[in-house]
C-alpha cells in the first residue's frame, strides 16, 4: 500500500509552514470545517500539497472549471509523481441537451460529443478509489455532483485475476461482456479486447497500457502488460483486477427488473394524462417509453439511459443519485479551491436541471423518473462533506460561517511581490488618464488589464483606443471559447498591449506581464464592484513588482474601503517580511506563451512538429483534443454552420466559422 510521498526541491516558506501547520492539524484533531485565506501567488497549491503528504488520506479537490482542474491537476502531478493522482471533470466536447419550449412547440434532441480521453480519466478516477488505494487525490469539476454509476455495481463487476488461478478461457470473457468490454481482433482499442488461441489481450478502458493473460487450459499460466502501440511487454505481474468500461453498470438481476418498473410507472404516468385530457401527451410518452423498453431489453442501453438510472440503482422516488462523492472512503478529504465561487456554483446546479426536465415530464418526453438524474441539492452536497478546506484569496461568509469566523491566513509570496499599490482617481476623467497611463507604458513590455462594467462599454472603449492606433482587444461571455484562448496569448507575446473585459476573473488569468489594472466606475456597487471583486480583480496585477491598480471613483463607497483596507495591510506584511529575510523582489518570468505549446500544465493534449503528445493547461472546449478529436470537431462544426447559414440565422453562423477556422488553424 502506497503513501503520499511529495517530491519538491524547494521547502516552505513565508507563512507558509505556519499554514501547513495549521491545517494540519486541524484535520487530526477532527475540525469539519477549515478555511486557507491565500492570496494569489502565496503557494496555496503546495501548502495543500504538504498538508495531504502529513494526513495522508484520499482527497477530492474541487475546482470550479475545467481549465483551473487542469492546472491543479498538473501541480499536484507534479508533487507526487509516484501517486494516484486523477482528474475527474465532463467529458463532453460539446453538449445540446434536450429541451422542450412549449411557446413554439419545439422540441430540441439531445446532441453530444464525447471525449474518449476524458472518459478514460473519469474511468481511472472510480477505478483507482475502488482499488483500496489511499494515495488518490482526485482533482474534479463540478461533474463530481452528478449522477454517475452505482458504486457497489462497479465493484460487483471488477474481476480480478492471479497467475496460476483456475478458470475457463470463456468464463474471462463472459466476465468482460458483462463489463461491457466489445470484442474487437483489428482495431484493439481502450474497452475492448482480443483473443489468439489461448492468449486473451485486453485493453482495460482507464489504462494507457494493455493486459496479456496466458492460458494453459484452464489454468492462468501468466499475466503480463503491453504496450498496445508496439506490443513490447512493460513488466510480468502476479495478479490485476480489471475494473469495466463504462461508470453506469448494472446487473442481469437488476436490468429484468428496471425493465418492469418502468413499464408499470409508463401504464401509471400515461393514465394520469388521459384523466387530465392531455391524450396527445399520453401518446407521445408511451411511443417513446415503449421504444427506449425495447432498446434496453434488446441491447441492454438505449439513448438517454440515464434519465432510468433511478430503477437501475435501485433508489425511491426523490432520493438523490450516486456520484463520485460516493466513491469516496469515509474519511476522505475536501479541498474546495476559489471556494468563494465554487460554492455558489455547486449551489445553482440543482435549480437550473430541475427547471429544464419538468417541461419534459409536463408533456410527455419524459417520465417523472427523469427529474431524479441530477446533480445533487446543495444539502445533500452539505450532508456528504466529510472534512473540508475551503481555499480562496475571498472567503465568502458562508466559509467564514462553517468556520466560525476562523481561518488560516497565507498572504506573504515566497518571490517577495506585494500586492500592488491601489490608486483613487476620479472617473469623470477616466478615459483620459487611461491614455496617459497606457501612453507612459508604450515600448515597455508591460500590459494593461481594463474592466469595464458592460459588454458593450468594453467594445466601445476598445473601438476608441483602436482610433488612437493602441493594440487593444476586447474579452467577455460573447467572445468565443478558442478567440479568447488567442487574445491571452497575443496579450502575453505582446502582440496586443491593452486587454478590454468586464469580469476578468471568470478567465483564471496568470499574466506576469500585466503592471496595470484600471477598474472603470468602481464606485458603482453590485457583483463586479464589491469588496470580494474589487480585491480578486486586483490580484491579477500581483505578480509583476511594478504593478498597481487604479479605481476610477467620484465617491469612496464601503466595498472600496474595505478592498483597500485589505490591500494595505497584505501589501505592509509582505514588504516587513521582505525587510525582515533580506528579500528583494523579482518578477515570476514565464515564457510559455502559447495556449497550445508546450508547457508545465497539464490540461489538453497537442502534437508537436515530431508528433510527440504535449500536457498543457487549454480551455474546457479544447481539453484533451487529439488531431482526430479536432478533425471531428471541425466537421461537426462545418454541419452546424451550414444549418445556420440555411435558417438565414447568419450571426450564429459566422460565430461557428470564425471557431471552425480557429480549430484549422491549430490543425496546420
Amino acid at each position: 500500500m502506497k503513501d503520499f510521498n511529495l517530491i519538491c526541491s524547494f521547502s516552505p516558506t513565508g507563512d507558509q509552514p505556519e499554514a501547513i501547520r495549521e491545517l494540519t492539524e486541524g484535520i487530526l484533531r477532527g475540525d469539519q470545517f477549515q478555511t486557507l485565506l491565500g492570496v494569489t501567488g502565496s503557494g496555496k497549491t503546495f501548502t495543500i500539497a504538504n498538508v495531504l503528504n502529513e494526513v495522508k488520506r484520499p482527497t477530492l479537490v474541487l475546482s470550479h472549471n475545467k481549465t483551473l482542474a487542469a492546472q491543479l491537476y498538473s501541480e499536484f502531478k507534479q508533487f507526487f509523481p509516484d501517486n494516484a493522482i486523477e482528474y475527474f471533470v465532463s467529458y463532453y466536447d460539446y453538449y445540446q441537451p434536450e429541451a422542450y419550449l412549449p411557446s413554439s412547440d419545439t422540441f430540441i434532441e439531445k446532441d453530444l460529443s464525447i471525449n474518449e480521453e476524458i472518459e478514460k480519466f473519469r474511468l481511472s478516477a472510480t477505478s483507482a478509489l475502488l482499488s483500496g488505494r489511499r494515495d488518490v487525490i482526485v482533482v474534479s469539476s463540478v461533474s463530481c455532483i452528478y449522477g454517475i454509476g452505482n458504486p457497489e455495481d462497479f465493484t460487483a463487476n471488477v474481476m480480478r485475476l492471479h497467475k496460476g488461478m483456475k478458470i475457463s478461457v470463456q468464463m474471462v470473457l463472459n466476465n468482460l461482456v458483462a463489463a461491457l468490454y466489445s470484442r474487437d481482433d483489428i482495431g484493439f482499442k481502450r474497452g475492448s479486447f482480443r483473443l489468439r488461441g489461448d492468449t486473451l489481450d485486453v485493453f482495460p478502458a482507464y489504462a494507457d497500457h494493455a493486459l496479456r493473460i496466458i492460458f494453459w487450459d484452464d489454468i492462468i499460466e501468466s499475466i503480463e502488460s503491453f504496450d498496445p502501440v508496439n506490443g513490447k511487454r512493460i513488466e510480468k505481474l502476479e495478479d490485476t483486477a480489471i475494473f469495466p468500461a463504462n461508470i453506469f453498470m448494472t446487473t442481469k438481476d437488476k436490468l429484468g427488473q428496471a425493465l418492469n418498473e418502468i413499464y408499470v410507472d409508463l401504464g401509471k404516468q400515461s393514465d394520469f394524462f388521459k384523466q387530465i385530457g392531455k391524450e396527445a401527451e399520453a401518446k407521445r410518452l408511451e411511443d417513446r417509453v415503449n421504444y427506449d423498453l425495447e432498446m434496453m431489453n434488446e441491447l441492454g442501453y438505449c439513448s438517454g439511459i440515464e434519465n432510468y438510472s433511478r430503477y437501475f440503482d435501485g433508489r425511491k422516488p426523490g432520493s438523490r443519485p450516486f456520484c463520485l462523492l460516493d466513491y469516496f472512503p469515509d474519511d476522505y478529504l475536501m479541498i474546495i479551491d476559489e471556494s468563494h465561487v465554487s460554492i455558489p456554483q455547486v449551489r445553482g446546479m440543482h435549480g437550473g436541471d430541475r427547471s429544464r426536465k419538468q417541461v419534459l415530464v409536463d408533456y410527455g418526453f419524459r417520465l417523472p423518473s427523469a427529474m431524479d438524474n441530477r446533480p445533487l441539492k446543495f444539502d445533500e452536497f452539505e450532508s456528504m462533506m466529510n472534512q473540508v478546506i475551503f481555499v480562496s484569496a475571498t472567503p465568502a461568509d458562508y466559509e467564514f460561517m462553517r468556520c466560525d469566523g476562523i481561518f488560516t491566513e497565507q498572504v506573504i509570496r515566497p518571490t517577495g511581490i506585494p500586492e500592488p499599490e491601489v490608486i483613487l482617481r476620479p472617473s469623470s476623467t477616466q478615459v483620459d488618464d487611461l491614455l496617459n497611463e497606457i501612453s507612459l507604458k508604450k515600448g515597455l513590455d508591460e500590459r494593461i488589464l481594463i474592466t469595464t462594467l458592460t459588454k458593450r462599454m468594453a467594445e466601445e472603449l476598445t473601438s476608441y483606443l483602436i482610433e488612437l492606433d493602441i493594440a487593444v482587444k476586447y474579452i467577455h461571455s460573447d467572445v468565443d471559447t478558442m478567440e479568447r484562448i488567442q487574445i491571452l496569448q497575443e496579450l502575453r507575446e505582446g502582440v496586443i498591449q491593452v486587454l478590454v473585459g468586464v469580469n476578468l476573473l471568470r478567465e483564471g488569468l496568470d499574466l506576469p506581464e500585466v503592471t496595470l489594472v484600471a477598474i472603470l466606475d468602481a464606485d458603482k456597487e453590485g457583483f463586479l464592484r464589491n469588496e470580494r471583486s474589487l480585491i480578486q480583480t486586483a490580484g491579477r496585477a500581483a505578480r509583476n513588482i511594478k504593478s498597481k491598480v487604479i479605481l476610477y471613483a467620484d465617491k469612496t463607497t464601503d466595498s472600496m474601503k474595505r478592498m483597500m483596507s485589505e490591500t494595505e495591510r497584505r501589501r505592509r506584511k509582505q514588504l516587513e517580511y521582505n525587510t525582515k529575510n533580506n528579500i528583494t523582489p523579482e518578477n515570476i518570468i514565464r515564457k510559455d506563451y502559447s495556449a497550445f505549446g508546450t508547457s508545465a500544465k497539464a490540461g489538453s493534449q497537442t502534437y508537436s512538429e515530431s508528433g510527440q503528445e504535449n500536457l498543457q493547461a487549454a480551455d474546457p472546449l479544447v481539453a484533451y483534443m487529439s488531431k482526430d478529436d479536432i478533425k471531428t470537431q471541425v466537421k461537426r462544426l462545418q454541419k452546424e454552420m451550414e444549418k445556420s447559414a440555411k435558417e438565414l440565422d447568419f450571426v450564429t453562423a459566422a460565430r461557428i466559422r470564425d471557431e471552425m477556422l480557429a480549430m484549422k488553424r491549430m490543425l496546420s
